[in-house]
């Protein structure tokens, strides 16, 4: 069992991770499908690698969430990014240096991924 001083610093660490992920406007937001056929196709280290690149950086103008089903299956994982001007980037059969790229090039730099994108696969 843990002593209260212990669960507090606990729960303080995890709070200023999740205020790292907080949401404000002009944000670029970072939805990652994670129902069952991105969980199964590789969601989960897609997921990871970019809230780890986001903190290593330390972005503070991007957060990572998570949706359900995104409707399109054969092209899982699949990563959609908003940026601060409302425009929406589809990413698709992501992976977790896929991940780091987008992060690296779309969210830092402004210059979209395009090979990654299901525009790219049409």
């Amino acid at each position: 069992m843990k002593s209260l001083a212990e669960l507090e610093q606990i729960r303080n660490k995890m709070a200023a991770k999740i205020n790292v992920r907080s949401e404000t406007d002009g944000d670029i937001r970072i939805v990652v499908g994670m129902a069952t056929c991105g969980i199964a196709a590789g969601a989960r280290p897609v997921l990871a690698a970019m809230m780890e690149e986001i903190e290593k950086r330390g972005l503070t103008n991007a957060y990572v969430t998570q949706t359900g089903c995104v409707g399109m299956c054969k092209y899982e994982p699949i990563v959609e990014v908003y940026d601060a001007d409302g425009t929406k980037t589809t990413y698709i059969k992501m992976d977790a240096a896929k991940a780091v790229r987008v992060i690296n090039e779309h969210v830092v730099n402004g210059n979209v991924v395009s090979e990654f994108t299901i525009g790219a696969a049409n």
